[in-house]
Order: structure tokens, then C-alpha cells, then sequence
């Protein structure tokens, strides 16, 4: 049996150690990037305008950033005073960071939905948040 010597110990421990951290800090969740977008139809309470821009924003889930895409429509929630009522549509993404975002934006597949989709739309808000 080879004798060890402290040296020999404390080294691989720190080795070893060292590896656990990498492994767990190589783990540890992203912190996500979040895009949220309500869109007001230029026509509101139009159904075919509400359904066609649903259609479109769909086709961006093809944007190989995106890693999740929730496309929404108004609730028929109880009403109150904090809940804003007055959108038609809306769009929540996730990103891994805000390089993937700044791909979405830029991709020819956005500016092809902006071009398609932009006549049914009067307004448009943008909510972008960092995980804390």
C-alpha cells in the first residue's frame, strides 16, 4: 500500500473542492431576461384583428433565442382598480440574456411580424425585466 503524505491529500482535496465549485456555479440557474408586450388593436373589440395579430406574433416563437413564448389575450378576471383592462393582446418572452434579446430584436423574422402585423395596432408597450 503507498504511503500518502499531507501534501498529496491537500492537494487533491483542493482539486476535488475546486471541481465541486465549478460544477455547482456551472449549475446554477441564469438569470432570465423577461419581454412583455401589449399590444391595443387600431379596431378594438374586433375579433378577427385580435386573432390575426395572435397568428403573427406566434411565428416568432421560429426565433431561435426565445425560450419560451406565451401569447395572451384579456382575462375575463374580476375587475379591479389595479388591473388594467384596456389592452387586446400580449406577448411574454424569455430570454437566456439580454444578447438573445437584442438577436430577437434585430431578426429578420421580428421585422417581418412589425411589417405583416403593424397596421392592426395603435399602441404598443414594452416591459423588459431582469430575474432579481
Amino acid at each position: 500500500m503507498k504511503k500518502s503524505s499531507r501534501r498529496s491529500f491537500l492537494t487533491a482535496a483542493t482539486l476535488v473542492g475546486t471541481g465541486a465549485v465549478a460544477n455547482v456555479i456551472a449549475a446554477a440557474p441564469k438569470k432570465q431576461l423577461v419581454h412583455h408586450v401589449f399590444f391595443w388593436l387600431k379596431n378594438p373589440g374586433s375579433v378577427a384583428d385580435r386573432d390575426k395579430l395572435v397568428e403573427g406574433v406566434k411565428t416568432l416563437s421560429k426565433i431561435e433565442t426565445i425560450r419560451k413564448l406565451h401569447v395572451g389575450v384579456l382575462a375575463s378576471t374580476e375587475k379591479r382598480d389595479v388591473v388594467d383592462t384596456s389592452w387586446d393582446v400580449s406577448e411574454l418572452m424569455f430570454f437566456d440574456d439580454t444578447a438573445g434579446q437584442k438577436v430577437y430584436q434585430d431578426h429578420p423574422i421580428h421585422q417581418e411580424f412589425i411589417k405583416n402585423y403593424s397596421h392592426l395596432w395603435s399602441k404598443v408597450v414594452v416591459y423588459d425585466a431582469m430575474e432579481a
